[in-house]
């Protein structure tokens, strides 16, 4: 019987990992695949091989905290452990049904937190420090998001381009005895540079991501009454990483994904290096934190930042007026696609590549200046698709509510089982 409740968690354990991988691999190498810098087995390969590394490394600091921290390793019996998996699976479903980023690691947390209270063993004192985390963390992503879109995006904007090619990047060479690697022809020494920005902070991503959910995987299962050992737990999370990366990942990597579809390719790549270095950090300290929600609260402060240019800080801490108050407002990336002064063309969206739509040819005349603070100019109409506190605050429920339901379910089950 405890053998086929292993086995059964061993499984439950795969599927996790299998669509987590299928959806990691398409948020981290959307623009890639979709600027055609890499082909969808590569992107594949490439993503498994990073989240193999933060999975190994840093990852390890999050699997101990999950299966020995939160609650003692002997109470994770095949029981719990196939249990806590489940409730960590049903988070999945709920993210895709309903459409919100959902985080993995808080339910799968939620659903330790009803194993500790129904058998009297929470370590209290660190899900305080969990929790804070969980605050804090999406508040450093908007404010560096509006730091960012606010005083930095608009001349990032200007000066940096992203081509997308007929053909791929690189190429094999099959004229000589020995197949050689040759950029395309078309590619300049910018495009070369930019792309391999782009390829570069898709494998941070993957290592981000390996870093983080190893643990939503695997950790049940880990320890002293788990099947696994720690270096077991890492290489099967990864294995299923990978599965859903070369398979169900070709689709995602089609439709690229949740909230950075819409994104121009600049701000998805700041999107990215902001969200993975906040779990990156909090991964190392231990702390399982939700990469898709720190990535889309930085989205939104982006997005926010971009649009506030054409008010002064003076008057953004001005108390609105009724009319603008009853605006009827939107959340959009549009802030973001239409950063541009009216008369310069905007840069391709993450989708557009995606979608094989051709990006605006470039004016040959010099773009126009940047406006400076607090000017009026036309991103300013994008106030009005920036911020919809209902559409916002449907999101921080659901944020909230998963883990709370994981929690709520797993309590009273664990009470009557264990």
């Amino acid at each position: 019987m405890v053998t086929l409740l292993a086995a059964a968690g061993v499984l439950v354990a795969v599927f996790v990992g299998f669509n987590i991988g299928g959806s990691s691999t398409g948020v981290a190498f959307g623009p890639s695949v979709g600027s055609r810098l890499v082909r969808k087995v590569t992107a594949a390969t490439l993503f498994t091989g990073f989240a193999l590394v933060g999975a190994w490394t840093v990852g390890r600091n999050v699997i101990d905290t999950m299966s020995t921290s939160i609650v003692p390793a002997a109470q994770f019996s095949p029981v719990a452990s196939v249990g806590v998996l489940f409730f960590t699976g049903t988070s999945l479903l709920v993210s895709n049904l309903y459409g919100v980023p959902a985080s993995t690691s808080m339910t799968a947390v939620g659903a330790i937190v009803g194993l500790g209270l129904a058998t009297g063993t929470l370590n209290e004192a660190l899900m305080f420090t969990i929790v804070s985390a969980w605050i804090v963390a999406p508040l450093v992503g908007f404010v560096c998001g509006a730091v960012v879109g606010r005083y930095v995006y608009p001349y990032l904007d200007r000066r940096i381009a992203f081509t997308r090619f007929d053909s791929h990047l690189i190429r094999l060479d099959r004229s000589g005895t020995v197949p050689r690697p040759r950029f395309n022809a078309n590619a300049s020494a910018r495009d070369i540079v930019g792309s391999a920005t782009v390829v570069l902070i898709a494998c941070y991503m993957g290592f981000s991501a390996g870093a983080s959910n190893a643990a939503n995987a695997v950790a049940p299962l880990v320890g002293t009454e788990g099947p696994l050992t720690v270096d077991q737990g890492v290489l099967l999370a990864v294995f299923a990483f990978g599965l859903g990366g070369f398979t169900i990942a070709r689709r995602t990597l089609d439709t690229v994904g949740d909230d950075i579809t819409e994104l121009p390719i600049l701000a998805a790549l700041i999107v990215s290096v902001v969200g993975g270095t906040i779990i990156t950090v909090l991964s190392t300290l231990g702390i399982p934190a939700s990469l898709a929600v720190s990535t889309t609260c930085c989205i939104i402060g982006l997005g926010w930042g971009r649009a506030s240019r054409a008010a002064t800080v003076v008057e953004l801490a001005t108390p609105a007026s009724r009319q603008e108050q009853e605006l009827d407002l939107d959340v959009s990336t549009g802030a973001l696609v239409t950063s541009r002064a009216e008369d310069a063309p905007t840069s391709p969206t993450v989708g557009d590549l995606a979608r094989g739509e051709a990006p605006p040819e470039q004016p040959d005349e010099e773009l126009p200046d940047v406006p400076e603070i607090g000017e009026k100019e036309p991103a300013e109409l994008d106030r009005r698709s920036l911020f919809d506190p209902s559409a916002v605050k449907r999101i921080a429920m659901l944020w909230v509510l998963t883990p709370t339901l994981a929690v709520a379910g797993s309590y009273p089950l664990f009470l009557v089982v264990l």
